[in-house]
């Protein structure tokens, strides 16, 4: 089934040919996985008449996106008028306050779209409220779209975080159902990141110990690069920990302050993609590597 997303932060809709749970993003806003399409909203309602809902209720939205071009927009009366009139054509009790199935409908580039709708439930937002916690982890919204970026499909994917600090990309994973373990060489950061997994509900092994202890193999890994700005890594010790995971990892996406590519090249790793997330002026490179 096609899906049509709302991205939250740029109104921008996507398309895709897979079905995909909106609640992975912490960008997308919501989803309208496409059951009819067609050049005018008649073409809709001829299509709608095919469904039976029996005993049970619905309810149908007009998904409104920002920034979309004049011809495609509707008037907030107009957007009324099209619920009412695709839920005179479906066969089924209407209920605004607790249906059963929840439908949508939107415009786009000269063609209606209508299908199931989903809207996120932005469980990364709880997340940023954790009990331990520091100024530099990384945050969690970079953290969800990172596991997101390693881990697309959860299904028969080992991952690791080898220096996992506070537990963010481990609690962003971990509620994704992405089966992922944690290690840090500070005890007193473990403790702190076993301590934010619990408090959400989730389960996961945090191990203390240096990289270089790590035997098992993963199908891939993210690396939070420790920031020369707020630590005293070294070059050396930054190729090394490159190293370590090249040896127990065949994919990673690593995260950094800095330029590294020599470095990365040097451990092995073959740079497939990339981009640079910006905080204010705090810049962080995201690099896929394998």
């Amino acid at each position: 089934m096609r899906s049509l997303f709302g991205v939250e932060t740029e109104s921008l809709i996507i398309k895709s040919d897979v079905s995909i749970d909106p609640s992975r993003s912490p960008f997308v806003k919501e989803q309208i996985e496409i059951m009819y399409e067609g050049d005018t909203m008649n073409d809709i309602l001829k299509q709608v008449e095919d469904i039976v809902l029996n005993d049970s209720t619905f309810k149908v939205i007009f998904v409104k996106i920002n920034d979309l071009s004049p011809d495609d927009k509707i008037s907030y009366g107009d957007r009324r008028i099209i619920e009412r009139d695709l839920g005179i054509h479906i066969e089924g009790e209407a209920d605004v306050h607790n249906p059963d199935h929840v439908f949508g409908v939107v415009t786009l580039g000269g063609r209606w779209y209508f299908g199931k709708y989903r809207l996120n439930e932005a469980v990364w937002f709880l997340h940023m409220k954790k009990p331990r916690n520091y100024s530099i982890a990384l945050g969690t919204r970079l953290a969800r779209a990172a596991a997101n970026i390693a881990v697309p499909n959860p299904q028969g994917v080992k991952a690791i975080d080898p220096c996992c600090g506070i537990g963010t990309v481990l609690v962003e994973a971990l509620s994704m159902g992405i089966d992922i373990v944690g290690r840090d060489y500070n005890p007193q950061i473990v403790q702190g990141a076993r301590a934010n997994i619990a408090h959400f509900g989730y389960v996961g092994e945090v191990t203390y110990g240096d990289i270089a202890d790590v035997t098992e193999m993963y199908d891939v890994a993210i690396l939070d690069m420790p920031y020369n700005l707020f630590s005293s890594t070294t070059p050396e010790e930054q190729l090394s920990l490159l190293k370590h995971t090249r040896r127990f990892a065949s994919k990673v996406v690593i995260i950094t302050i800095e330029t590294i590519d020599d470095m990365i090249q040097e451990a092995g790793f073959t740079i497939i993609d990339r981009c640079v997330a910006k905080k204010r002026s705090f810049t962080r490179q995201v690099i896929v590597c394998n």
